[in-house]
């Protein structure tokens, strides 16, 4: 998801697409919290790690 966020983001950019540049930080804000909560033991969704 992190990668996915950055690519949105990314091409948002470029695009001069606002929405999909939102649609990135969002992306990569969610998937930032996942990699941590999964780095910090907990799990997510059912699954110990989160990728």
């Amino acid at each position: 998801m992190i990668i996915l966020g950055a690519v949105l983001l990314i091409a948002g950019f470029f695009l001069g697409i606002t929405l999909l540049t939102t649609a990135g930080f969002v992306v990569l804000i969610i998937g930032a919290v996942l990699m941590l909560m999964g780095r910090s033991g907990r799990s997510v969704g059912g699954r110990r790690h989160y990728y």
